[in-house]
């Protein structure tokens, strides 16, 4: 009988489980991305698919200030740095201000600005807590931030001869005695296909009138394609602040969508040779990166709510540069009507002087100055900035 060596039973049984582990590795599949990579089995993810990844839309370069959205503690609003198709910078113009509310946004809007970053172009942010109303804010004009740099990719993208897609567009929330109006429009081959009311007066007696008001500027909007619409009997008040929010709404229709009609209710201006490349905005009068082919166009800056009242301007831009300001809100009654009646006039020919929104204060005016800035700062992001 042949002996058994129990010493040589293990060490086969050793080596048969060492090769089974070897051919194992082998036949493993590439799943580790790593390694699939080097091994060229993957490709590198496209820039499109990054950002779809991300569930944000294309988006233009550029600085793209947001609607001031009105909160139960104050107003806030949004602008935001985007390069490279990512926001790489987030900041509030606007945020509740006085008493606790600077405690609570000193801490909130900080935490807000790095989420809005690290969101990239998705526009969602988390409530930061103990500051629920604000973050509702500033998620919404973000939102409406984004909203205009996908509107100024859209544009880029139509090239020289090929049809614009149709622009959604929403104008500036404007107070009325009754309450907020902000009109929203669809505007496809030059006209005017739908407007809508995103906010409008409410409770009591307002319910019954905007019922019937808001349904009736909607229709007279479309019919119209300007904000050069009636006033409907008995609802003065929101028709008055209808037709402010839908000619700001209409101010911000990609150029290259109005330029197709007069849906803008102003006329394109005539072509120009276009500034020469390089050339700054700051003390030249040139604005920065012209919506249209000869840096023409109108543009109306958010509402910047001051103390003494809401400050709002409207800048034309004719081959690149500022020709004409003007102040859609201003602060009035009693004292404020001198004051901005002196005021008004200087810092509009100042911003047609320098060129951008780094203008002087004018003496005795200093909240509506900082106002005055700050919205037609805005005004020049949407031009491009």
């Amino acid at each position: 009988m042949k002996k058994s060596h129990p010493f040589r039973r293990v060490m086969l049984a050793s080596a048969a489980t060492v090769s089974g582990i070897v051919l194992l590795l082998t036949l493993k599949p590439s799943s580790d991305p790593g390694s699939a990579q080097a091994a060229g089995a993957l490709p590198q993810q496209t820039s499109a698919a990054q950002e779809s990844a991300q569930g944000g839309a294309a988006v233009k370069d550029g600085a793209f200030t947001g609607d001031t959205i009105q909160t139960q503690y104050g107003p806030v609003q949004v602008r935001v740095t985007v390069s490279g198709g990512k926001i790489i910078k987030a900041e509030a113009l606007q945020q509740p201000r006085g008493g606790q509310s600077d405690q609570i946004t000193g801490n909130a809007i900080p935490k807000l600005n790095k989420e809005a970053v690290a969101a990239g172009t998705a526009g969602s942010v988390d409530a930061v807590s103990g500051a629920s109303y604000t973050s509702a804010g500033y998620g919404k004009s973000l939102q409406s931030a984004l909203d205009k740099a996908s509107a100024g990719a859209s544009t880029g993208a139509t090239g020289g001869g090929g049809a614009a897609e149709a622009a959604t567009v929403t104008g500036d929330a404007v107070d009325t005695q009754y309450g907020p109006v902000q009109v929203r429009v669809t505007v496809s081959g030059g006209k005017i296909t739908k407007a809508e009311a995103l906010q409008q007066p409410r409770g009591g007696q307002s319910d019954q009138i905007t019922g019937n008001a808001i349904p009736e500027l909607n229709k007279e909007a479309v019919a119209a394609g300007t904000a050069d619409i009636d006033a409907i009997s008995g609802a003065s008040y929101t028709s008055a602040g209808y037709k402010k929010s839908l000619q700001s709404a209409l101010d911000k229709v990609p150029a290259a969508e109005s330029d197709k009609g007069t849906a803008t209710g102003a006329s394109s201006p005539a072509p120009a040779a276009s500034s020469p490349a390089g050339s700054g905005a700051k003390g030249t009068g040139v604005a920065k990166g012209g919506a249209t082919s000869d840096g023409g166009g109108t543009y109306t800056g958010g509402v910047v709510q001051t103390e003494y009242g809401p400050v709002q301007v409207r800048v034309t831009l004719t081959n690149g540069r500022i020709t004409s300001a003007s102040a859609v809100q201003a602060p009035k009654g009693g004292r404020s009507d001198q004051v901005s009646g002196d005021a008004i006039p200087k810092l509009n020919q100042e911003a047609v002087t320098a060129g951008d929104g780094d203008i002087d204060a004018v003496s005795g005016a200093s909240y509506t100055s900082a106002g005055y800035k700050q919205s037609l700062q805005s005004a020049l992001d949407q031009a491009g900035g």
